[in-house]
């Protein structure tokens, strides 16, 4: 990967594969590294563009900075790289900025895919957590909280055992503070139909963080709108039951 100058700050972009454009957008605290080989999967059929969000990653880390940006960063990369179209692929945080540039120019997203989503929200999904169950977080350790939100996150949270370091962030308290902060008070409810894309909403039954009826939400709210419930799946569908969400993602990308 490669840093790029966007909007006056750097941005750890990859590009790999021929084809039409697909840019995958990863969740609050994490980086583009969470995609694992699905770059390598993707990048047969499709030109896959990968990076690490402002504040995430490799990408340079302002104090302070809005869901707006994120918005921003995404239709500057379409137009540095001369993409008239792409196809977008968010997850959690990622399927907010997904939605705010279909939303921005829906002319330009042929497919959408929003994994474990939500339409608007005061603060993010893992604050409004964490200030819901203060009273239980009180005096523990951070493994402790760690292991405290597994069961929010997985419908099984043995699946932590087999990621140990899902949940772990590279990110300082100052940073991760900044990326919360940039999530808070969105609402696009009321914009959602301006989404032309073909788009694909997916939720993971036992989901804490974004319950399945923000998904449900979503796509009613979308004009042209396939919303699937994975029945044994939290906030991570794709390492909780990744053959069934592989071949879901495959066969609407291939339509």
């Amino acid at each position: 990967m490669s840093l790029i100058k966007v909007n006056g700050i750097n941005l750890n972009v990859k590009i790999q594969g021929e084809g039409e454009p697909l840019i995958l957008i990863h969740g609050l605290g994490c980086d583009s590294t969470k995609w694992g080989n699905e770059i390598h999967r993707f990048s047969k059929n499709f030109r896959t563009i990968l990076l690490d969000c402002r504040g995430h990653g490799k990408s340079d880390k302002p104090d302070s900075y809005t869901l707006n940006d994120h918005i921003q960063d995404i239709l500057s990369i379409m137009d540095i790289f001369g993409f008239e179209t792409v196809n977008l692929y968010g997850v959690s945080m990622g399927s907010y900025i997904a939605q705010g540039v279909a939303i921005s120019q829906p002319h330009r997203i042929k497919k959408l895919i929003l994994t474990v989503p939500k339409s608007n929200g005061l603060t993010s999904s893992t604050q409004r957590l964490i200030t819901e169950h203060a009273t239980e977080l009180e005096g523990l350790n951070e493994q402790e909280k760690l292991i405290f939100f597994y069961k929010y996150m997985a419908y099984n949270p043995e699946i932590f055992l087999k990621y140990p370091n899902l949940l772990k962030s590279s990110l300082t308290h100052k940073q991760t503070i900044a990326a919360n902060k940039a999530l808070e008070g969105f609402d696009y409810r009321s914009e959602l139909y301006k989404i032309t894309a073909k788009t694909l909403v997916i939720s993971g039954k036992y989901d804490g963080l974004n319950p399945p009826y923000d998904g449900k939400l979503c796509a009613s709210l979308i004009t042209n709108a396939t919303f699937i419930e994975m029945q044994y799946s939290g906030h991570i569908p794709m390492l909780e039951e990744p053959e069934i969400y592989r071949n879901i993602i495959d066969k609407f990308l291939s339509e």
